[in-house]
């Protein structure tokens, strides 16, 4: 064994001394050792041993001294396929996949024979590195030289177009296989997932004779990424009651889902399975999901003590927290994180764009302009960090909730990018808040026309709420006969609550609901409860944002109920101006 003088007394018999380097090579587990059997390899001129070449090409390449192997490699004169294969297999797994295919190409020239490992690895690098017109390639020399059922090479070629996205293709391949192992099944899921199909990702699931971790890991987080936060908590209690052993991974995709729905409850008893990994490290993506996790559920002060209680951080860790402070008005507090991170080791963390969106959404929610414009000339001239659309949304939205109208509209005609509707959206917001008839008209030009009907109503709403703020009802009654012609009306809004483990959503303005009458007498309750302690409602906005989505008899019930009512020519206003509309 190595110790840390060098290597052993070496034998002087050439088999016992290559008896002796094979076994070093299997137990060395450094760089240094490894260069140490090597030299003595070449010294004692074992250089053309294929047996104890392999050997050594495998700790190479196993250690990521791919180079290393490479310089090797190319001294051999006449390398044995299991060579060829070795570095095939080292660039496959590297992060240049494309040149598992050049050496293939190489190998073939060399007139060296691949078989069913050549295949696997380079279609595996194919995979890796999105080449599927490469893999296709190698896929007619499969079949050529008569490898077709290869179940490892079958594997790879099944990964290779789900990882191109060509679902035909892996689905024929799947289906021609005589042979299959989990690891065939749990690659055609993570094709349909890929390619976001998901109800046949679950088909598949269910038709798998064995299902291992990774097939149900795969299928939680494809929910949880793809909208199916329900169905994905759903599998995650079913892979505990099947006693899988949960890996981080799952956890990680399982507090995604949490995060989406606001699922504390189940949140909280996943923090606590964690404990569970004190023999392993902890993975640095779990800890930032339980972040994101509490900080969705609005308990930020526990997001705060999983992050403080990280021994490793990434710029995702500083993000998370940056954006938890921001998203509960705790400006400063985000802003305080973000000195600490910029004064943390070098290397640990770097701010990237998505930082900046999070340091810019505190200065917003907090108020804070000045520290907003430094914020955003400093992620240029200091980052070096190019100001993306989001960058200008959140700087403008920033100024013109301020109540700085015109530098924000000022800012966006200078702008390098297009505006979008979220920048006009931003101006509009403004606004509203500052009652600017004239800039509102001018913005509301620009964004109608760029908009389709289903993502105009809520834009040509807040127009409704600037014009009726100022009691230009005529004008109010345009914006809605602009919205009857374009077919368009304002989506419900939604929310939900979990009560006792169960969530139960809501929609804005439900009549269907089988408790209605009991959630419009808490709604009643409620109401009554801010006003006597001091809430004002703006009754004019909340007139704008019911009509279009209710009709005028629901209009009135609503506002009657929560005494938002209490001048009968608001209600006289109203009606004339929407007389027209109503009819339509």
């Amino acid at each position: 064994m190595l110790v840390e003088g060098g290597l052993p007394a070496i034998p002087t018999s050439v088999r016992a001394l290559q008896h002796t380097l094979s076994s070093l090579l299997l137990k060395c587990n450094t760089i240094k050792s490894l260069t140490q059997i090597h030299a003595q390899i070449i010294t004692n001129g074992l250089s053309h041993k294929n047996s104890i070449l392999v050997k050594l090409f495998h700790q190479y390449i196993t250690s990521g001294s791919l180079s290393n192997a490479q310089r090797v490699f190319e001294q051999i004169e006449y390398p044995s396929p299991n060579l060829w294969n070795q570095i095939v297999r080292g660039h496959a797994r590297s992060k240049t996949p494309r040149k598992s295919v050049e050496m293939y190409n190489l190998m073939e020239a060399a007139q060296a024979v691949p078989d069913g490992f050549t295949y696997s690895f380079v279609i595996s690098g194919c995979a890796r590195g999105g080449l599927v017109r490469e893999g296709e390639q190698m896929h007619g020399k499969v079949i050529s030289n008569g490898f077709c059922s290869n179940v490892f090479v079958q594997t790879n070629l099944v990964n290779l177009y789900a990882a191109g996205g060509v679902g035909s293709a892996c689905r024929w391949v799947f289906d021609e296989m005589s042979e299959r192992n989990v690891a065939t099944w749990n690659s055609l899921i993570a094709g349909y997932v890929r390619n976001k199909e998901i109800d046949r990702a679950r088909g598949v699931f269910d038709e798998m004779p064995e299902r291992n971790v990774i097939s149900w890991t795969t299928m939680v987080a494809g929910c949880a990424q793809n909208g199916r936060c329900k169905q994905a908590l759903v599998l995650f209690r079913e892979m505990k009651r099947a006693n899988v052993e949960l890996d981080q991974v799952a956890l990680v995709a399982a507090l995604s889902a949490c995060a989406e729905l606001g699922d504390l409850k189940l949140g909280r008893r996943i923090h606590s399975s964690v404990f569970h990994f004190r023999n392993q490290a902890v993975l640095v993506s779990l800890n930032n999901a339980l972040i994101h996790m509490y900080a969705s559920c609005g308990v930020v002060e526990e997001a705060y003590n999983v992050f403080l209680e990280m021994p490793q951080r990434t710029c995702i860790t500083w993000t998370s927290m940056i954006t938890a402070f921001a998203k509960q008005g705790r400006g400063e507090e985000a802003l305080r994180v973000f000195h600490w991170m910029q004064c943390a080791p070098a290397g640990e963390a770097r701010p990237d764009e998505i930082t900046f969106i999070g340091v810019l959404c505190a200065c917003c929610h907090a108020g804070l302009v000045d520290k907003g414009r430094n914020f955003f000339q400093c992620m240029n001239q200091v980052w070096g960090i190019e100001p993306r659309i989001e960058h200008y949304g959140c700087i403008i939205d920033l100024l013109s909730r301020a109540g700085f109208l015109d530098e924000a509209y000022g800012l966006v005609q200078t702008m390098p990018i297009k505006p979008n509707d979220a920048i006009w959206g931003a101006i509009l917001g403004g606004c509203r808040i500052h009652k600017n008839v004239e800039l509102a008209s001018r913005v509301a030009k620009n964004l109608v026309l760029e908009l389709d009907p289903e993502r105009a109503a809520g834009y040509l709403m807040l127009l409704s709420n600037v014009y009726a703020s100022r009691n230009t009802w005529q004008d109010v009654s345009i914006v809605r006969q602009k919205m009857v012609e374009m077919r368009t009306k304002k989506p419900l809004g939604r929310s939900w609550v979990q009560i006792d483990g169960v969530i139960r959503d809501f929609v804005a303005d439900d009549r269907d609901h089988i408790h209605e009458y009991s959630i419009y007498e808490v709604l009643v309750d409620i109401s009554a409860q801010a006003k006597s302690e001091g809430f004002e409602p703006d009754n004019l906005e909340v007139i704008v944002l019911t009509l279009g989505v209710c009709d005028e008899f629901a209009i009135f019930t609503h506002l009657t109920r929560n005494h938002l009512l209490d001048d009968i020519n608001v209600v006289a206003k109203v009606q004339q101006s929407y007389s027209s509309t109503s009819k339509e």
